[in-house]
C-alpha cells in the first residue's frame, strides 16, 4: 500500500506538495483518475482520485476518509536525551514510529554530550516511518529543551517513568501502567524519560522522583541511550 500527505485539504480537495508530487508522479507514474490514499498527519487515511497529474502539485479529490488509521490505544511521549552519534538517535525515531510513538521530545541532561540537535532532519524521518508502517498519525517533533524544564512541564496526573542507573527500588514498565490502569482519574498520557550516555545527575533524578515520576527497570543488561528507548517504547506497545 502506497501512502503520501498532505496537510493542504480543503472542501474535499487534497494538494500534495513538489516532494510528494514528484514520487507520486515521476516515480510511481501515477496518472488523473488514479486512486491513491493520503495521510493527513493527525490519524485520518484518505481515499482519493487523482485530479491532476501535476509532479509539482498534484491534486486529488477525497472519495473517503478513514478515522485513526494504524492507530494505538495511548499516547506515548518518549523524552530522549540525543545521543553523541545522531544516527543512533535517527534509528531509535524511526523504529519507535514504526511501534507507536506520539511524541518526540529531545531533552538535553547535565551529562549530554550532545547539547545541540536540529530537528528538522528527525520531521522528515518520522513523516517517512509513518508512511511505511501504515499509521495515519505523524509523531510530533518538539524543539529540545533541559531535563528539568521538560520534567517541570508535564501535568501531575500523567504516567510518567524515568529510567535511570542508580540503586534503589524500581518497578516494571508493566507495573506502572496496571496500577495506572486501576486509578480512573489518572491521564491516558504516558511519558518515558531516557537519559544520555553519561546517565541523569543526581539533581535530576531527585527532582524527577519529587514530582512523582515512577522509576522503572528495562532489565539487567546495561542499554545504549537508543535501545533502552526503544525497549521502553516497546513495552507500552506489548502492553496494548
Amino acid at each position: 500500500m502506497e501512502l503520501f500527505y498532505s496537510c493542504d485539504i480543503e472542501d474535499g480537495l487534497l494538494r500534495l506538495d513538489a516532494e510528494e508530487s514528484g514520487h507520486c508522479v515521476r516515480v510511481l507514474r501515477h496518472r488523473a483518475g488514479d486512486e491513491i490514499s493520503v495521510i493527513d498527519g493527525c490519524g485520518t487515511l484518505l481515499r482519493c482520485v487523482l485530479t491532476d497529474a501535476d509532479p509539482k502539485g498534484a491534486t486529488a479529490q477525497i472519495v473517503e476518509r478513514v478515522s485513526d488509521f494504524g492507530s494505538h490505544p495511548y499516547r506515548l511521549t518518549m523524552a530522549v536525551c540525543p545521543t553523541k552519534n545522531i544516527d543512533r538517535y535517527e534509528w531509535f525515531a524511526e523504529k519507535a514510529t514504526e511501534i507507536g510513538l506520539d511524541v518526540l521530545a529531545p531533552v538535553i541532561g547535565d551529562r549530554s554530550e550532545r547539547k545541540v540537535l536540529k530537528t528538522e532532519r528527525l520531521e522528515r524521518l518520522v513523516k517517512s516511518a509513518a508512511k511505511q508502517s501504515l499509521k495515519g498519525a505523524i509523531p510530533e517533533v518538539l524543539e529540545p529543551v533541559s531535563v528539568k524544564e521538560f520534567i517541570a512541564s508535564v501535568p501531575e496526573d500523567a504516567v510518567k517513568m524515568i529510567c535511570y542507573c542508580f540503586e534503589g527500588s524500581k518497578k516494571s514498565v508493566r507495573e506502572v501502567l496496571s496500577e495506572a490502569a486501576g486509578q480512573p482519574c489518572t491521564s491516558p498520557e504516558i511519558y518515558i524519560l531516557i537519559g544520555p550516555e553519561g546517565d541523569f545527575s543526581p539533581e535530576e533524578a531527585s527532582l524527577a522522583l519529587n514530582r512523582g515520576w515512577d522509576p522503572v527497570t528495562l532489565g539487567n543488561s546495561r542499554l545504549r541511550t537508543e535501545t533502552a528507548a526503544l525497549v521502553a517504547a516497546t513495552m507500552v506497545y506489548s502492553e496494548f
